[in-house]
C-alpha cells in the first residue's frame, strides 16, 4: 500500500517504512508529523482519489534537517561582457513514514 501526499507545493509517493526528503518542515528531529493532504491511496488494484480519501492521513517522524549539494547557476550574455556565477543549496527535511491511515 502506498499514498501520494502533497506538501511544500509538491507531491510525493510514500509507503510505510521508507524515508523521503521533502521541503523544510518546522520541528526538531524525532518529532512526529502528520500529513493530511492525501491525494491518492493505492492498495493492490484498488485506487482511491478525490473525495474517497477525505479522512486519510499519513503519519511520520522527522529524522533530520539538511541541505542539498550546491548547484551552480551561471548566467552569460554574449558580446556584452556579462558573466555571473551564483550558488544555491536547497534545504530539506528527511521524514520516515510510519503509518498510512485510510
Amino acid at each position: 500500500m502506498y499514498a501520494v501526499i502533497e506538501t511544500g507545493g509538491k507531491q510525493y509517493r510514500v509507503a510505510t517504512g521508507e524515508s523521503v526528503e521533502i521541503e523544510t518542515l518546522a520541528g526538531d528531529a524525532d518529532t512526529d508529523v502528520e500529513f493530511t493532504k492525501v491525494v491518492a491511496l493505492v492498495d493492490g488494484d484498488s485506487v482511491k482519489a478525490g473525495a474517497d480519501v477525505a479522512g486519510a492521513k499519513v503519519l511520520g517522524k522527522i529524522q533530520r534537517h539538511g541541505r542539498e549539494p550546491k548547484t551552480l547557476v551561471f548566467k552569460f550574455k554574449r558580446k556584452k561582457q556579462y558573466k555571473r556565477t551564483i550558488g544555491h543549496r536547497q534545504n530539506f527535511t528527511r521524514v520516515e513514514i510510519g503509518e498510512i491511515v485510510a
